[in-house]
């Protein structure tokens, strides 16, 4: 973890302000508090943390609103945090641009190693990368820039989808196991649902399939994992 990294906490039940301020300031962080979306917004402008734990249900605006907000102009690492143990809570959550989530009540001690683990990867995703572009078909992604494009029309591409989509490329026409994919994009000391990464797929395959409900460049191999299709030569 950086040393001193500021997390803004979006929540408005006190007691868990207070467990949070204290349990992250004891763990090396940086603590900033909004009660609300609309403070969370204001706040996030004013202090750039390096991680936001975003509570779901907030007064004035959505925790799912203040996440797209968020994905709109920045990819700063996200946690979103429900009292409510529903899939779609967690999947919408993961579709509007969270890295992670976790469900009340949670222990400090599982909350802080999410937060550590998604921290190593932003600062590693900052590391200056040289591998280049690299072109499978009409699909071209360059490292450097971090662009994606289809057709030579450019894709919107948060990071972890970038990461997931990077990580295809790079071995297109192999297989590449889910468990592979969730070691080298959310670290090996990843602790979530591993539905983070079905949705994550399922977000690429809306951006760069024809028709996303029959896959021909990112296909599962049941069982297995997903393959990046190379284009068929002679």
């Amino acid at each position: 973890m950086t040393p001193e990294a500021t997390v803004l906490v979006v929540e408005d039940e006190e007691s868990y302000v207070e467990a949070l301020r204290s349990g992250l300031s004891r763990e090396g962080f940086v603590v900033k508090v909004a009660r609300d979306g609309a403070e969370a917004l204001g706040l996030f402008d004013v202090t750039k943390p390096d991680l936001v734990l975003l509570d779901l249900m907030l007064p004035k605006l959505s925790g799912l609103e203040v996440c797209r907000r968020i994905r709109s102009h920045s990819g700063v690492p996200i946690i979103m945090v429900t009292a409510r143990d529903a899939e779609i809570d967690t999947v919408v959550g993961l579709e509007v641009g969270a890295d992670d989530y976790v469900t009340k009540p949670y222990r400090i001690r599982e909350l802080v190693a999410r937060m550590r683990a998604v921290l190593r990867r932003a600062a590693s995703s900052d590391a200056p990368n040289h591998e280049g572009v690299l072109e499978v078909g009409d699909v071209s992604l360059d490292s450097d820039r971090h662009e994606v494009t289809l057709r030579s029309s450019s894709v919107r591409m948060p990071l972890r989808e970038f990461e997931v989509l990077e990580l295809l490329m790079t071995n297109a026409g192999r297989v590449v196991t889910r468990d592979t994919i969730i070691d080298r994009v959310w670290g090996g000391d990843y602790v979530g649902d591993t539905k983070t990464l079905d949705v994550h797929i399922k977000r690429l395959r809306a951006k760069l399939e024809d028709d996303p409900g029959h896959p021909k460049r990112i296909t599962t191999i049941r069982g297995l994992g997903y393959r990046f299709e190379a284009p068929r030569t002679g």
